[in-house]
């Protein structure tokens, strides 16, 4: 941490990663081990950001059934039928807990065109094509119009789609911070590693202080 990469929170946003049904909840098709068991870490952090009237992102992914715009390791079993995260189903939306409202559903015709989806006040929604928040999407733009330099990231699976986008969001200058007990997947090596880039780890509950703390 130093100058140039400790977080502000005064201009920060949260974003969450595939935190989507058919990734967390049991028994799911694509269930990731421990998902489920962080969501009540990321509904507080959601809590604080609405509270704040601080920006909210949930990144999402959607698999088209004929596996058209599916990453290579996966496309083999979605186009031999596995059905994950296909636009317009149960299994795609955001999990129950993180909606604003339990009427919010996603718009997969809109988010597929590459366009942001509001779903709150403050609150949005994005589609990812493949791993990382900011290949192929419109979020750097997005933050750069509202000011936002810092990012606080939480979601499913630390290996994957956390650590690339959070790569992706420091190549591209944000100050980085990671609500540690919100992230699922996310190991020793895992905090050690972004440690070295200048990312800020705390759990839940002193990064709402440290947002909190800020905002007074």
């Amino acid at each position: 941490m130093n100058l140039y990469t400790t977080p502000i929170p005064t201009s920060a946003a949260l974003i969450t990663i595939d935190v989507q049904n058919d990734f967390t909840l049991a028994g799911a098709p694509a269930e990731i081990p421990g998902t489920r068991q962080i969501i009540p870490s990321i509904v507080r952090l959601l809590q604080a950001f609405r509270a704040l009237q601080k920006p909210i992102v949930h990144v999402v992914r959607l698999y088209l059934a004929d596996g058209s715009n599916v990453d290579l390791c996966r496309r083999a079993a979605i186009e031999a039928g596995e059905a994950i995260v296909t636009p317009g189903t149960d299994g795609a939306e955001l999990v129950a807990e993180l909606r604003p409202a339990t009427t919010v559903r996603l718009d997969p015709n809109l988010l597929l065109q590459g366009k942001v989806q509001p779903i709150g006040d403050q609150e949005f929604v994005m589609h990812k094509p493949r791993w990382g928040a900011f290949y192929r999407t419109p979020l750097e733009s997005f933050l750069r119009e509202r000011g936002i330099n810092s990012l606080v990231f939480c979601g499913c699976n630390f290996p994957n789609c956390p650590r690339t986008s959070i790569y992706e969001a420091s190549e591209r200058d944000f100050r980085i911070a990671v609500a540690t007990d919100a992230v699922s997947g996310l190991h020793e090596p895992g905090i050690r590693e972004l440690a070295g880039i200048g990312v800020l780890l705390q759990d839940t509950t002193k990064m709402i202080s440290w947002l909190k703390k800020a905002a007074s």
